[in-house]
């Protein structure tokens, strides 16, 4: 591809409403260009790097087994009526009625589709098992879109759904998709951890999380470090450590903390730290219910595990009003002693003596608050978040902290879509067997941004090659003398013809700028075809990602270009 016939303009600015970097480096490289907020136009740089994912991901699918087929973006309400998400999957899901008044959405993931076309076309135990997938644009209507791709309206997605006879053949296929899956990111030539994660709306009984590990990365995830087990950390599991608390030492006693609410101000005023006082949050469920959750005070609240254990499906902390009538005191005073409420505490909190909690009182704290002593707790549960530091709850390692992108997620449904939209097949025996059902997950996109988010610096993107747009780029220093730009172009023809993918920039312009737009875009390998270096007979090759430079001989370039290429993907 030649630069001057190219659709690809820089920018030297990075554009005001682009936060992370894979969004900036994105825009500034001419691959995306906005349309609407989280909706983009993927321009023809972009567009080579969305292919390349799309092409490893479909040869690993098929690799594994796995069908392609399509289904349509835009799906009639009854589907997800019969599933029962059509109320449950709330604003993301963007429902519109056409000229009929007929309710459709726009669909944002395709188990309902799926389910529809197997319990219409498969009827047989011989039928099964059966993994079927697309790659496809998709749309949630995210309240708050930003971040580029990372977080957008629109967005490419591969997903794939499979039907087995038994929960025993399903585990087989959810593990043919956890293995294809490691497969794609290490293809891709990206950094990544399969992680345990919750299942959310989709459902079902468990799920995986591929996170490309990042700084910048949305989510939390811990890995442990002796052995296998990696967790978001909405699901981490922490163990109770058994221990019990020490006979109470102190006696107890209210003091006065004037205008101290936030755990942190109550520990400096009372000159201990943080870890001495039991939070008492105060929490509301879709159920109606009212509780009240004791944590270690430098601990955080797991919401995903504290809607498991009380059985609801979401829980916040109860509003102003709520609490001063439950606690008899504003938010920041709360506490368990005489607290009138269905009382839960973390696993920590058993442990602990001659702690610091709210009085239910305006401006008082209690010191030398105890367990048993003072206050009875109803159900010590595993409730907090794991942080950096907790014991590994698979073996005696220690929990790391990682930040991580989500790029793709692998679930075990259960029969949750095929029960309810009676998907189907007769056994050998004939009777009639409900199909168990897995669905597998890859934002395409998301992958490409990732990548740039993992693989950047101060000058600009570093692709990993396998989803490099351009595996090398021939900068011509000045086209205007006959001998440089003879010597660009017989090199160009000559990667074309060894099937190297390469981007001759013929620009007319100054050599500071084509360099700094390589480095900009960040094609792997830059060859530097110049007076200087023909006379010398050789040309400058420069690694993007090392900076390295080396010369070499005229005759030779393609050649070593083709064998450097070469190399990289099979790395």
């Amino acid at each position: 591809m030649r630069y001057s016939h190219y659709l690809l303009n820089t920018l030297k600015e990075t554009p005001a409403d682009a936060e992370v970097i894979s969004h900036q480096l994105m825009m500034r490289a001419g691959m995306i260009r906005k349309v609407a907020a989280g909706i983009y136009n993927y321009l023809p740089l972009g567009l080579r790097s969305i292919r390349k994912v799309e092409r490893i991901v479909r040869e690993e699918m098929d690799r594994s087994g796995a069908i392609e087929l399509l289904m349509p973006m835009v799906v009639p309400a009854e589907l997800w009526q019969e599933s029962g998400r059509w109320e449950q999957y709330g604003k993301e899901l963007l429902r519109f009625k056409d000229r009929k008044e007929a309710d459709f959405c726009l669909g944002p993931t395709h188990e309902e589709v799926i389910t529809d076309i197997v319990r219409r076309e498969v009827k047989s135990y011989r039928q099964v098992p059966l993994n079927l997938y697309q790659i496809q644009g998709k749309f949630r209507d995210e309240i708050r879109p930003r971040f580029g791709l990372m977080r957008g309206r629109e967005f490419i997605m591969k997903d794939a759904y499979s039907f087995d006879l038994d929960e025993a053949g399903a585990d087989v296929a959810y593990d043919k998709m956890y293995q294809a899956y490691r497969r794609i990111f290490e293809r891709c030539g990206l950094r990544f951890r399969a992680v345990e994660a919750d299942t959310g709306n989709i459902g079902g009984t468990a799920s995986h999380e591929f996170m490309v590990l990042a700084a910048s990365g949305e989510d939390a995830i811990v890995s442990c470090d002796s052995c296998q087990y990696a967790a978001n950390v909405e699901k981490a599991e922490l163990r109770d450590p058994g221990q019990a608390a020490p006979a109470p030492a102190q006696p107890l006693q209210r003091v006065l903390t004037p205008a101290r609410k936030s755990i942190e101000d109550v520990a400096l005023f009372l000159e201990t730290a943080t870890e001495r006082l039991v939070k008492t949050l105060i929490l509301q469920t879709d159920t109606g219910e009212t509780v009240a959750v004791l944590l270690r005070g430098d601990r955080e609240l797991n919401d995903i595990k504290l809607t498991r254990l009380l059985g609801c499906n979401w829980v916040e902390l109860a509003p102003e009003e709520v609490v001063l009538r439950v606690t008899g005191a504003p938010s920041g005073f709360a506490g368990p002693v005489g607290l009138q409420l269905r009382l839960l505490a973390d696993f920590e909190v058993r442990g602990m003596a001659d702690f610091i909690v709210g009085a239910n009182e305006k401006d008082a704290h209690l010191t030398g608050a105890n367990l048993g002593r003072d206050f009875s707790v109803e159900t010590f549960a595993d409730l907090r978040q794991a942080v950096a530091g907790d014991g590994c709850p698979r073996c005696a390692g220690k929990l790391e902290s990682w930040r991580g992108i989500e790029v793709g997620h692998v679930f075990k449904l259960g029969t949750k879509y095929s029960a309810a939209l009676g998907a189907t097949v007769l056994d050998e025996k004939g009777e009639e067997r409900t199909l168990f059902m897995g669905c597998y997950g890859i934002g395409v996109g998301r992958t490409v941004a990732a990548a740039i988010e993992q693989n950047n610096d101060a000058n600009g993107i570093i692709w990993p090659m396998p989803i490099a747009p351009f595996q090398v780029i021939v900068t011509m220093v000045n086209p205007k003398e006959d001998e440089v730009r003879l010597a660009a172009e017989k090199l160009y023809e000559e990667l074309l013809a060894l099937g190297v993918e390469a981007l001759l920039d013929d620009r007319d312009e100054r050599p500071g700028s084509k360099f700094k737009d390589a480095d900009l875009i960040g094609i792997p390998l830059r060859v530097t075809v110049g007076a200087r270096g023909l006379k010398e007979g050789a040309l400058e090759l420069q690694e993007r990602r090392s900076g390295e430079r080396t010369m070499l001989p005229v005759a030779e370039t393609a050649r070593l270009l083709a064998e450097r290429v070469r190399q990289a993907l099979e790395n």
